[in-house]
């Protein structure tokens, strides 16, 4: 039987890209790693991908739209199942980790995303709202739930810097005569630590010190006004 004449396969990656918004959002995060925000242009975008510029359009809004898909990205990695699961301040603990774990990935997401607001990143939303939706049921006042998350999330942000600092920042470097108690405070951190990151020692800390304030308020609030939960009111 005679061999039917195809054309020949060309090796090699095909010319043509094929975009979709979760592809151009995964390229976007790499290009803000690369270049931080300030080198982060629609242009750069485009170079990435290999298409032209005006391709990217049929896919985003614009240079904003971007930035909301990437938020999704990153706010995909934040465990909020917990929220269904374990009692509020639990819940918390467990949201806190994924979430400094997430941003302490891409660095420079940090800055841009904790000063922009919401609007396209509907994926995020759902993250709220899911975390929102836990704390009414668990009874923490509907007008304290946001400052609440916010409180929580300024740590985190600021830890999840922590987190990619140099070990060594804070070693007095031979001014431990004109420093003694600073010097003497950094001997025994690094002494209790061993090789264990500083910023994750720090962290715990300071997450766990914050759910303890909070656990504090969520008592005083309820003591000034002993109505009953949701979960109460439902057993009852």
């Amino acid at each position: 039987m005679a061999e039917v004449d195809r054309p020949a396969r060309r090796a090699g990656r095909p010319r043509t890209t094929v975009l979709t918004r979760d592809l151009i959002a995964h390229a976007a995060l790499r290009l803000l790693d690369e270049s931080g925000a300030d080198g982060f242009t629609m242009a750069r975008l485009a170079q990435a991908l290999r298409v032209r510029p005006s391709a990217l359009y049929n896919h985003v809004d614009g240079k904003e739209d971007v930035i909301a898909a990437v938020r999704e990205l990153v706010s995909d990695r934040i465990d909020v199942d917990v929220f269904a699961t374990e009692p509020w301040d639990a819940a918390m603990l467990a949201w806190a980790r994924s979430y400094r774990v997430a941003f302490a990935a891409h660095p420079p997401t940090i800055a841009l995303l904790a000063t922009l607001p919401l609007t396209g990143a509907l994926r995020t939303m759902h993250m709220y709202d899911t975390v929102v939706a836990a704390l009414v049921r668990a009874g923490w006042p509907e007008p304290e739930v946001l400052p609440t998350i916010v409180a929580v999330e300024s740590f985190i942000l600021g830890s999840a810097l922590d987190a990619i600092a140099p070990a060594d920042m804070f070693d007095p470097a031979g001014a431990d005569d004109a420093v003694p108690a600073f010097a003497s405070a950094y001997r025994a951190r690094s002494a209790a630590l061993g090789d264990a990151p500083p910023a994750d020692a720090a962290f715990e800390i300071g997450l766990r010190a914050l759910l303890d304030g909070l656990r504090d308020r969520y008592a005083r609030l309820h003591a000034a006004s002993p109505s009953p939960t949701p979960s109460q009111a439902h057993s009852s």
